[in-house]
Parts: structure tokens; C-alpha cells; sequence
């Protein structure tokens, strides 16, 4: 059986595994999220992880014992919320999931902070059954540093939220990235010019299904006059005439095709023949 030394020595390598896995999580949560008070915090916490890395390092007899630690952690629940993200790169230009993915982010940070302040807790406890003033102390340091960004990231999560609100219903397709290319593609008539190259380049970064940006190729066409897209049915009636009626037409029968529209274009063709 293990002696409570050796225990100490195992409980301060788990810590040490967990670090350093945390490391590269940070970085790559780091990489997809916008400048800002998130950010920040992520900044502050990264630096304050490897600084809790290079301390336990010093402290531990690692080798093979830490090797096997980290094969272990890699394959338990806390392995999968300290796996690098593989969010892609493409998250950087935006669009309906980064905030989602960003509050995916943070609430698997406040899982992990709370799975390093339990392995203090035991740290804490056996090295001050054992006499282990030093190593107490330590894991009281190491704690409050993660209670500090548990109870931060607590804090930012009602604003991710509010966020991912915001982001969500300002893209042109609600729920975009839960729609198949199909589906995308049979709305896309429907968008504005604006809308439509907004839709184009998020898809073209992101998946680029191929029905989806032909689609959007196909429907992509100078406006018969600047504004178009926004102007009322009403509006656009009364401003045809003769010389406009041919462009109205084949604009609007491969966007829109609103009835009235057309009809009031047809009239206009008619009357000028």
C-alpha cells in the first residue's frame, strides 16, 4: 500500500497534469475569442497556470508516473473538458455560433476550476496531516487563484448569454448552422444583396457546401436601384415606370418573386410595347 508520502506525490502530479492540459486549453479558447473582458481573463488565467505549472513541477517527482497520470486524465470526464478545443479558425470572422461556442467555453472553464480546487482541497488536507507546511501553502495559493476565475467566469456568463441572444438573431438565417444545405439554399431568394454576401462569406469560411455558395452565386446581382432590397412592396410599385419595369422583373423573379411586383412590372413592359 501506497504510504501517505507517496499519496502527497500522486495528488500533486494530478495537479500538475491538469495544469498543464488547462495550458493548452486556455491557449486555444484564447485564439477564437474577440478582444474584451473575457479574453482578459482568460489572458490573466493562462499566465497564472503556467506559473502554477512551473511550481508543481519543481515540486514533483513526475517521469513515468506523470506520463501515466496524463494518459489516465486524458481518457476520464475532466480529460474531455481540458481537451484542446478545435473550434475553427473561421470562428474569428464571426457568425451565429461564436458567442454559443463561447459560452461553451467558459461554462466547461468554471467545470475545470472547480475540478482543480477539489484536487487543492486534497493537497491541502493530506499535506497538513503530513506536517507539509510548504505544500499546504501552496495549495491554498494555487486555490485561490482558481476560486478567483471560477467566480469570474461565473460572473461574465450572464453577458455571454445575452450575446449569444444578440449574435443569433442578427445573422440573416435564424439558426443557421442547425439548417442542411437544402434548406439554406431554399431561403436564400429571400435575402437582401447585403444578407446574401454576409450568408456567401460566413459559408465560404466556414463549411462551403457547394448548393449553398452556387446558390448564393447565382442570386448575387445589382439591385435595379440602390435600396431596393429594403424598400416596401408599396414603394417599389410606385416608383416603376417604363425604362425600370425590365430590371424589376428579372430581379425580383429570381429573388423574391412577390406577385404584385411582377404583375406591376409586366403592366409596365405592356403599356411601353
Amino acid at each position: 500500500m501506497a504510504s501517505d508520502h507517496d499519496r502527497l506525490n500522486r495528488y500533486l502530479n494530478e495537479a500538475l497534469a491538469t495544469e498543464r492540459a488547462l495550458i493548452a486549453t486556455l491557449d486555444a479558447h484564447i485564439a477564437m475569442t474577440p478582444r474584451g473582458p473575457y479574453r482578459q481573463l482568460l489572458e490573466r488565467h493562462l499566465r497564472e497556470t503556467r506559473a502554477h505549472a512551473q511550481v508543481l513541477s519543481a515540486r514533483t517527482s513526475g517521469g513515468a508516473n506523470l506520463v501515466n497520470l496524463a494518459l489516465g486524465l486524458a481518457e476520464s470526464t475532466a480529460g474531455l473538458l481540458l481537451s484542446v478545443a478545435k473550434g475553427p479558425l473561421d470562428l474569428l470572422r464571426g457568425g451565429p455560433d461564436l458567442q454559443e461556442k463561447l459560452l461553451k467555453n467558459a461554462k466547461d472553464e468554471c467545470a475545470t476550476e472547480a475540478l482543480e480546487i477539489a484536487t487543492y482541497d486534497a493537497i491541502e488536507a493530506l499535506a497538513t496531516q503530513l506536517g507539509d507546511i510548504e505544500t499546504a501553502t501552496l495549495a491554498r495559493t494555487h486555490r485561490a487563484d482558481e476560486e478567483r476565475m471560477l467566480a469570474d467566469l461565473r460572473e461574465l456568463i450572464p453577458s455571454l448569454v445575452a450575446e449569444v441572444a444578440e449574435d443569433t438573431s442578427s445573422f440573416p438565417i435564424h439558426g443557421y448552422d442547425e439548417l442542411n444545405a437544402g434548406q439554406v439554399a431554399a431561403r436564400l431568394s429571400e435575402l437582401s444583396q447585403a444578407d446574401l454576401a454576409t450568408v456567401l462569406a460566413y459559408e465560404r469560411a466556414r463549411r462551403n457546401r457547394r448548393a449553398i455558395v452556387e446558390k448564393a452565386e447565382q442570386l448575387t446581382a445589382t439591385e435595379p436601384w440602390a435600396g431596393y432590397d429594403t424598400d416596401s412592396p408599396a414603394e417599389i410599385i410606385d416608383r416603376l415606370n417604363a425604362s425600370l419595369a425590365g430590371a424589376v422583373r428579372d430581379y425580383e423573379s429570381r429573388h423574391q418573386r412577390r406577385v404584385a411586383i411582377l404583375e406591376a412590372a409586366q403592366r409596365e413592359l405592356s403599356g411601353s410595347a
